[in-house]
């Protein structure tokens, strides 16, 4: 593909997931090869969540009200007739997609968003799923501060028109600040855990970031950084 594209000695890195073989086939090729940063914040997010007892039970519930109510037209009706009687737009619940975080984040915001409508729906009709608590929509708040500046780098890192490079060890050096500030700040035991438990995974998967010279050079002649982002 490089030769037909006719880009032969002109490939400075190849960006990849960090899967093995993706890693193996670009240094048989003999070309620099960096991971992708977005794949590896939803690798250091999905790990804590999932490692997390408390927010791991409340993620498993939360996916079964949603899968219900996806799954059942008789209770898709109840949903939007109770936010209707709210006096709401309705909305749909939306359900996670494994391979991505931020669909996980999402789904829990929806969750709390439409908290009174699906607490009125389960209630009007027969079935047994259990309702989240207000300590799970507390704990799920609160997580959901300490996650949100993984999201808005997600979002950026992800951007296909605008180029990234010379973002990544700002936005990392952003994430640890922010993380370790909200979680300060976090007065639940639970969400100061896991803002805990992603300043470990973060500090562990991106301690030599600054030390790829491809990127601290992007970083570097970037004129809105320079040595802005960098911490040592």
């Amino acid at each position: 593909m490089i030769s037909d594209w006719g880009l032969t000695g002109s490939v400075a890195a190849m960006v990849t997931d960090n899967a093995a073989n993706m890693v193996s086939a670009i240094q048989k090729l003999g070309l620099r090869h960096l991971p992708c940063f977005a794949h590896t914040i939803n690798l250091i997010v999905k790990r804590a969540v999932e490692e997390h007892e408390v927010m791991a039970d409340i993620r498993s519930r939360a996916r079964r009200v949603v899968s219900y109510f996806r799954s059942s037209t008789k209770a898709t009706e109840k949903l939007i007739l109770a936010q209707e009687r709210m006096g709401r737009q309705p909305l749909k619940l939306l359900q996670e997609v494994d391979t991505r975080w931020n669909s996980t984040h999402d789904m829990l915001q929806r969750l709390i968003d439409l908290r009174e409508p699906v607490g009125a729906a389960l209630a009007s009709l027969s079935n047994d799923i259990m309702p989240l608590s207000s300590a799970d929509f507390d704990i799920i708040s609160e997580s959901l501060e300490v996650l949100a500046p993984f999201k808005y780098a997600t979002e950026e890192l992800s951007g296909e028109k605008r180029v990234s490079a010379s973002k990544i060890i700002p936005i990392i050096r952003m994430i640890q600040h922010k993380v370790a500030e909200k979680t300060a700040l976090a007065r639940n035991a639970s969400a100061s855990s896991l803002g805990i438990a992603l300043q470990q995974y973060i500090n562990k998967r991106c301690s030599n970031v600054e030390s790829i010279r491809v990127l601290a050079l992007a970083t570097l002649l970037d004129p809105r950084f320079k040595t802005l982002g960098f911490g040592k």
